[in-house]
C-alpha cells in the first residue's frame, strides 16, 4: 500500500499503526526489553533535528509543538522514509569500505552501493562530509550567536510581487553563479560584487547567490560579500541543503531566502526546514522538477514559493514544456487558490522562453547561465526580457 513502510520485524518488537503527517499509515516502533536497542546515534539527521529543535523551542515556546520530533518519527529508517516519498537521492553512502580483500567479486558487491548514481547524489554525499566537518568547528550553539549580529532579512517574496506588478513579466532572480557541474566554468572574470550591482542596476528583483564550492565555485563569503557591499536586493542562498544547520549559517551570513530541494528533502524535513525559515524571516523556496515531488510540496502547509526546475537533476537535461505540465489541470489551481508564487528554472535563454513560462502561470524566473555569460549583465537581462526592464 502506498505510504506504507517495510519494515523488518525483530522479536520483541510491536508496531502500532498511528496518522502520519500525510494522513497515511506510519508505524511506531516500541522496545520490549526483548529487542534490539534503537539508539538514536543510528539516525544522524533525525536527532539533529531533534536537538535543534528542542533549543529552538527554547526561545519560540509557541513553535514547541510544531517542531518536536515525535517518537514514531525517532524510530523510522530515513532511507525508508525517503523512498515511500519517491525520493531517489541517497543522503548518503550506505555501505562502508571493506573490512578486509575477500575477492574481486566479493569486493565489488560490497562497494556498489558506494558509487553516486548521477551527479546530485554524488554532491549530496560530498555536501554530508562537508556539513559535518563545518559543524564540529562551529556547533549550533556558537552559530546562533552570531545572528545577533547578523543584518535584518529583507523580503524576498514581496520583492518579486512588486517586479511583476511594475514590469508585467515574472520578477527575476538573477543567479549569481560562476560554474556549474553541466557546463563547467561560465564566467572566468567573475567578480561576485559587481555582478550583483550589474543585475540589480539592470532590475533584477532579488538575487540568487550560489554557495558550493566544490561544483559551483561558490561560497558562503561571496554570499557575504555581496551583503555587506550594500546590493538592496534580497539574496536567496542557492545551496544544496541536508541540514538546519545550514540555514542558520546562511542566515548568518546576510541571506533573505534558502532553497529547499524536493528531490533531496523527505516531507519531514520540508516542514520542518520551512518552520525554522518562517523563524528567521527567511523565504524558502522550494523546487519541484516532477509530478510526484509538487503533489508533496503542495501538500505541505506554509509554501509560499515553489521553483519548477526545467532540469532534470539526474541527468542533467532541460525541457522547459516542463513548467507548462506541472502547472496544468488541478494542481494550477491549487496553487492559485494558495497563492503561491511559482518560480521557473533552467533553461530560459530568450524572451519567447520567458513568455512560455508566463502563459503556463509563474510569476517569476530565477536565470544564470544566459545573464552571467554577458559581459553586460544589465543587457544580457534587456535580451533576456526583449526589453529594458531597470528602474
Amino acid at each position: 500500500m502506498e505510504g506504507l513502510l517495510s519494515l523488518k520485524t525483530t522479536p520483541g518488537v510491536s508496531f502500532k499503526s498511528i496518522p502520519s503527517f500525510n494522513n497515511r499509515p506510519a508505524f511506531l516502533i516500541r522496545r520490549s526489553s526483548m529487542s534490539l536497542p534503537l539508539r538514536r546515534s543510528n539516525f544522524p539527521a533525525i536527532r539533529a533535528q531533534q536537538s535543534e529543535t528542542e533549543t529552538i523551542s527554547t526561545e519560540r515556546e509557541g513553535e514547541e509543538d510544531a517542531l518536536k520530533v515525535k517518537e514514531w518519527e525517532v524510530g523510522m529508517f530515513q532511507n525508508e522514509v525517503a523512498e515511500s516519498q519517491g525520493i531517489r537521492i541517497r543522503r548518503r553512502p550506505p555501505t562502508g569500505p571493506p573490512l578486509h580483500y575477500v575477492g574481486p567479486f566479493e569486493f565489488r558487491l560490497q562497494n556498489e552501493g558506494n558509487t553516486p548514481r548521477n551527479i546530485l547524489e554524488e554532491i549530496i554525499w560530498h555536501k554530508d562530509t562537508e556539513v559535518s566537518k563545518r559543524k564540529e568547528k562551529k556547533p549550533l550553539v556558537a552559530l546562533k550567536k552570531l545572528l545577533d549580529n547578523a543584518p535584518p532579512t529583507r523580503d524576498f517574496v514581496g520583492s518579486l510581487k512588486a517586479a511583476h506588478s511594475r514590469t508585467g513579466l515574472p520578477g527575476l532572480i538573477a543567479e549569481v553563479k560562476k560554474a556549474s557541474p553541466s557546463r563547467g566554468i561560465l564566467r572566468e572574470d567573475f567578480d561576485p560584487v559587481e555582478i550583483a550591482r550589474a543585475y540589480e542596476k539592470g532590475g533584477a528583483a532579488c538575487l540568487s547567490v550560489l554557495t558550493d564550492e566544490k561544483y559551483f565555485k561558490g561560497s558562503f563569503e561571496n554570499l557575504e560579500a555581496i551583503r555587506t557591499a550594500g546590493v538592496k536586493c534580497p539574496l536567496l542562498c542557492k545551496e544544496f541543503v541536508i541540514d538546519a544547520w545550514q540555514i542558520y549559517y546562511a542566515r548568518a551570513k546576510g541571506a533573505d531566502a534558502i532553497l529547499l530541494i524536493a528531490a533531496v528533502l523527505p516531507d519531514l524535513d520540508i516542514k520542518y526546514m520551512v518552520k525554522i525559515c518562517k523563524m528567521l524571516g527567511l523565504a524558502a523556496l522550494v523546487e519541484v522538477h516532477d509530478e510526484r515531488e509538487m503533489d508533496r510540496v503542495l501538500g505541505i502547509e506554509g509554501i509560499e514559493l515553489i521553483g519548477i526546475n526545467n532540469r532534470n537533476l539526474e541527468t542533467f537535461e532541460v525541457d522547459i514544456s516542463n513548467t507548462k505540465k506541472l502547472l496544468e489541470g488541478e494542481r494550477g489551481q491549487l496553487i492559485r487558490q494558495k497563492d503561491i508564487i511559482v518560480v521557473g528554472e533552467s533553461g530560459l535563454f530568450t524572451p519567447e522562453d520567458v513568455a512560455y513560462v508566463q502563459e503556463a502561470g509563474v510569476k517569476a524566473v530565477l536565470v544564470g547561465e544566459s545573464i552571467v555569460k554577458q559581459s553586460d549583465p544589465c543587457k544580457g537581462i534587456a535580451g533576456l526580457f526583449g526589453k529594458d526592464i531597470s528602474l
